[in-house]
Formats: C-alpha cells, structure tokens, sequence
C-alpha cells in the first residue's frame, strides 16, 4: 500500500491553478494583442485551457476584450484585474517558499523509498511546480525520471525529459508513476493505478491522498 499522510493542499488558487491565473494576467498586461495560441506556448499549457481561462478573466470582470485586426480580439486587465493580479503575486511569493520545502521534503523521502524498493525509472504524472523539484531531487538521488505525462502541455520537453500525452506514450518502459498534478491530481492518480497499480504508484504527502490495497483513492 503506497500513502500520503494528511498536509497541505496547494491545489487550490493558492497552487497550480493560481498560477497559471497569474501568468495569464502578466502576459496580457505585457501585450494583450498577442494570440491564445502564443499565451499557451508561454504558459505550456494547452490552447483550450488558455481559452477556459481568459473566458473566467472576463467573466469574473478581470480582463476585458476589444476589437483587434484579422478578426481577432485583444485583452486588457480591468482596474480589479491589476488588483487580482497584485493580489495574487504576494500570495503566491508566500506560497512559493512553504509549498518549495514541503515538496522538496515530501520529495527526497518518496523517491530514497523508490530507489530502496529498485524502482529507479520513474514518470512524472503531471507537468507542474511539483514536478520540477521531483525532477532535481532525482538528480540527487540516483533515480531516473523518464518523462512526463500531461495531456494538458504544450511542450515536448521539460527540463530535458520528454513529455508525452499519455502513460501508453512513454518509451522503454518504467518502474512507477509519481503524481506530480497540482490541478487534477485524484483523476490522475486513478489514471495511475488502472495503469500500474497501488503498489507502484507514489503520492507525496502534501497531495492529501492515500491509496488503499484496493486502489481506492482516499483523501
């Protein structure tokens, strides 16, 4: 049986999500005529994700469009869009330092467990903050991370490892699954275990979630 004890959720506005929001929001001050498509490419999420997010911008009166040439539209932030926006910067400062020591803690443990149990080729499950630290505390470790999988990227690569759609994508096989989403994390690790099954699947402790000997995901 592979667990997390109970921590900190970051899934919340205050974690992944937040900050893709914030992004968003800088990029459109720094230009916002450029296209959704070069919005994703900077984000590296995918162009409908791009898209669901600047309709909740306007929706929720942060952002604004206006008419642009070839038929497009051009972004602007609103008064309560800059304030959104100074909002979220301290609060994802604060978060950034609290979520960086808990991951990189939850991190090292889970993967010296991997490496104990010889499972030393690992895939990342989500393309995230997360995954970026298990990427560097595997180079400490002697773990190997193969790729990673998120359906949702724009990129091909991250941090020099390919990212792939899917688990039936990953070249020459692997030894586990650690869950690195932030923004789905119990669909993923569902996704996980009809792949691979509980005792092969990693969840570090700040994702809130246990897995029971019958790949039930609990939280």
């Amino acid at each position: 049986m592979v667990q997390s004890a109970p921590g900190q959720s970051v899934s919340g506005e205050g974690g992944e999500k937040g900050r893709i929001l914030l992004g968003l929001l800088e990029s459109v001050e720094r230009d916002g005529a450029k296209s959704q498509r070069r919005l994703a490419s900077e984000l590296g999420i995918a162009l409908g994700l791009v898209n669901a997010y600047i309709k909740r911008c306007v929706t929720k009166g942060l952002l604004k469009a206006s008419a642009a040439p070839a038929g497009r539209y051009a972004y602007y932030l609103t008064p309560q869009g800059f304030a959104e926006k100074s909002r979220l910067t301290v609060e994802y400062l604060s978060y950034s330092f609290s979520f960086f020591r808990q991951a990189k803690a939850d991190c090292a443990l889970i993967l010296e467990t991997a490496r104990s149990r010889m499972l030393t080729r690992l895939v990342l499950a989500g393309r995230s903050d997360l995954a970026e630290i298990a990427a560097i505390c595997a180079l400490e470790t002697g773990v190997e991370i193969v790729a990673v999988v998120d359906a949702q990227s724009a990129t091909s690569q991250f941090l020099g490892v390919p990212v792939v759609a899917s688990f039936d994508d990953v070249a020459g096989g692997f030894d586990a699954i650690l869950v690195t989403d932030l923004v789905t994390p119990h669909d993923t690790v569902r996704s996980a275990l009809e792949w691979i099954g509980a005792d092969r699947v990693l969840v570090p402790n700040l994702l809130r979630m246990q897995i029971d000997d019958r790949q039930k995901v609990e939280t």
